[in-house]
């Protein structure tokens, strides 16, 4: 009788923990399935599109602003934006640099669906850098920078971006503001007394005067930086501290897809970046991470940064394609 107790007492414990085997796996399958419903077909991002977006900008020379190539430049993306089909935002203003001079300013926004209530703003920086402080010879740091990948990659995924929604059979069914910020990078860390360090005066100016009084998103991804070969993306410290679910949506969605090379998860938050994302997040109240290129194990930037040698020959379209495939992806999976 005893024996018989036990065997029965053994058969009921197996009995419950085969059933709590099934119970658990039954449940991984359904997260497993409830993840792949959220992955919703998305178009394909061409590369070699966005590519072009990037060497057109670059054909103008360095876009800095007050010269004649930076509103050359400026009216070629306004024009894009508008053949692309997007309602077309123009915000003029003057910026006030570190060394008080007065810059001509435009933030250019391009919207889709513009009157879908969710929306989500995609941004980059348009300027380039005035001067090339991080050359190592000292002769070159009085000249502009070029900044292929320095503001003109971000853009050029962007517009591929808004060319590839259009043309689309299926569109998100989330409004979508592409913003691209003016005066990012007339900025001088060691000199200026602004928590920004002098940097991020269109992203300023737009957090504190909405392009529209009621605008508000659901969050907000900033590209900078997201064109050159072999690039990483750490999660950026100030974007964990302020939307941590927006930064783990994105490179849980990159690692889906596998682009893990490019969007490195590394267990840990990265850097934290003085970037446009920090006023959007801060003035504006819209939570906003940052896609930045930052060097696994020093968290540098690329190696041209702020330098002369920020030219095309740095782009390379299969990291284009990663981020715009990855953003797109993230902007489908909204429905």
């Amino acid at each position: 009788m005893h024996l018989n107790r036990k065997l029965i007492f053994f058969w009921l414990a197996a009995v419950i923990t085969v059933s709590s085997c099934k119970s658990k796996k039954q449940d991984q399958q359904e997260e497993s399935q409830a993840t792949e419903a959220k992955m919703v077909p998305a178009p394909s991002f061409n590369a070699d599109s966005a590519y072009a977006y990037v060497a057109k900008q670059v054909s103008f020379g360095p876009r800095v602003p007050n010269t004649d190539a930076h509103r050359r430049c400026g009216d070629y993306l306004i024009a894009t934006l508008k053949a692309l089909g997007c309602q077309v935002t123009v915000q003029e203003f003057t910026a006030t640099t570190y060394d008080n001079l007065k810059l001509n300013a435009r933030n250019i926004i391009g919207s889709i669906n513009p009157q879908a209530p969710k929306r989500i703003m995609l941004a980059s920086h348009w300027d380039s850098r005035p001067f090339a402080d991080q050359d190592s010879t000292n002769t070159n740091k009085v000249k502009p920078v070029m900044g292929a990948n320095d503001g003109a990659s971000g853009v050029g995924v962007l517009l591929e971006m808004a060319r590839t929604i259009q043309q689309a059979g299926t569109k998100p069914s989330v409004g979508i503001d592409f913003i691209l910020f003016d005066a990012e990078d007339w900025g001088n860390s060691e000199q200026a007394r602004d928590e920004y360090g002098g940097f991020c005066l269109g992203s300023q100016y737009w957090a504190a005067n909405k392009h529209k009084l009621d605008y508000a998103a659901y969050y907000g991804i900033l590209l900078d930086m997201v064109g050159a070969k072999g690039a990483t993306f750490l999660k950026e410290g100030n974007s964990m501290q302020y939307a941590p679910t927006v930064v783990n949506t994105v490179w849980e969605t990159a690692s889906k897809m596998g682009y893990n090379q490019y969007f490195v998860d590394t267990g840990q938050a990265g850097p934290a970046i003085t970037d446009d994302h920090l006023p959007v997040n801060r003035v504006a109240k819209i939570p906003m991470i940052d896609i930045i290129h930052l060097n696994v194990g020093t968290g540098s930037f690329f190696e041209d940064w702020h330098t002369t040698g920020d030219g095309l020959d740095n782009i390379d379209p299969n990291t284009l394609k990663a981020v715009g495939q990855v953003l797109l992806q993230t902007l489908y999976n909204e429905q």
